[in-house]
This record gives C-alpha cells, sequence and structure tokens, in this order.
C-alpha cells in the first residue's frame, strides 16, 4: 500500500515510493503529473478514468475505484485507489490525498482458486460418468463409445442430465463386492424407468 496527494494550487502529484514502484518507477526518480498519471492507465479504463482525474482536480471530491495501471515495464497491476479531499488552514480546497493497495496476488490467487475449483468438479463429474460407463460396459459388454452413447441417449430420453443419470446408475451399483446379478439387474431396471427416476429427488 502506498500514498498519493495532489495538490491543487500548483497542480502537481506527490506519490510515496510504494506508489512510484507500483508504477515501475525507482523512489524518487520521477516526478508525477496529470499526463504521467493517465499514461499509466490501462486502455480500456483510460477514458473513465481521465474523467475521474478531472472531476477530482476540479471538484475535490471524494473519489474510490478499482483500475488496472501498466507499469513501465509492460505489467498490469489491479489496485484500489481511494482519495479525499483536504483544505488548507483557510478552509479552502487544497487537493485531494489518499493511498493506492496493489491487490495484483490477490486477484491472481483468488482467480486461480477459481479455476482449480472448476476443473476439479469438472474432473469429479467426469469421474461418475466414467465409473457409470464402466457399469454399462460390464453389465452389457460395451466398449467406452458405445457405453458413452448409451448414456447419452438414455439421458436425451429420459430428460435427465447425464452426470445425474450418471451418479444413479453409480449409486445402484454400489454397495456390492461384485456387479452380481442383483446389481446389474438393479441397472437394468433403472435404464428401462429412467423418465420415471427423473421424478425422484437427486439428493
Amino acid at each position: 500500500m502506498g500514498s498519493f496527494r495532489y495538490v491543487a494550487s500548483d497542480d502537481h502529484w506527490e506519490w510515496s515510493d510504494e506508489v512510484a514502484q507500483m508504477h515501475g518507477y525507482e523512489p524518487g526518480r520521477v516526478v508525477p503529473t496529470t499526463d504521467l498519471l493517465l499514461t499509466h492507465k490501462h486502455p480500456d479504463e483510460k477514458p473513465v478514468v481521465t474523467q475521474l482525474v478531472e472531476w477530482v482536480r476540479r471538484h475535490g471530491a471524494a473519489c474510490g475505484n478499482r483500475c488496472r495501471i501498466v507499469d513501465t515495464g509492460g505489467a498490469v497491476h489491479l489496485v484500489i485507489v481511494v482519495g479525499n479531499p483536504w483544505y488548507d488552514e483557510r478552509g479552502e480546497f487544497g487537493g485531494t490525498a489518499g493511498f493506492y493497495v496493489d491487490i495484483t496476488e490477490q486477484a491472481e490467487a483468488d482467480l486461480q482458486m477459481r479455476m482449480t475449483d472448476a476443473i476439479e468438479a469438472v474432473s469429479a463429474r467426469r469421474a461418475v460418468i466414467n465409473q457409470a460407463m464402466g457399469v454399462l460396459m460390464l453389465r452389457y459388454g460395451l466398449n467406452a463409445d458405445s457405453a458413452f452413447e448409451l448414456l447419452a441417449k438414455l439421458s436425451q430420453q429420459s430428460n435427465i442430465k447425464v452426470r445425474v443419470l450418471a451418479e444413479r446408475i453409480v449409486a445402484h451399483a454400489a454397495g456390492r463386492k461384485a456387479l452380481c446379478e442383483d446389481a446389474t439387474d438393479a441397472v437394468n431396471r433403472l435404464l428401462h424407468t429412467a423418465q420415471s427416476v427423473s421424478m425422484q429427488p437427486s439428493g
């Protein structure tokens, strides 16, 4: 986190070392200006941020937004910027002061977590479908392609999602040491009564 300050009397900006580094500069090596500030805004957001900056400069309004900045090396940082007006000893508007918070790492971690959760969910769905295909392959002597085709057709005809139908097939075959006649009969009944099963809660 770093701080900034805008001084309206001579239209200049001040950055803390941390904010300078967010923009890719060594501390004390650059004097921030409005033009420099805007050159670092992400192209997709520059028009909106330009209007916001002008509003703050002219009216001294409080501001707060999440935006992207592009540092001198081309890296994109996701930052939260919060600012509030400050007033001089005469009570006149002096400028705006506030802070930047770089949340890039947090956002990337959140994205990675969401991607991992999505991948795990897809893997779980695939796993139960593969298990159901295995049941059908053993029961009817099918290969993998034929087992999936049968599962897909049953899903379409019964208006039950493939995953839900697969879960029910696996549930019927579960709890037995082998796919005995009772188990195959149960699966067979399920396949032939898929439409009625679709009316039951999936749990």
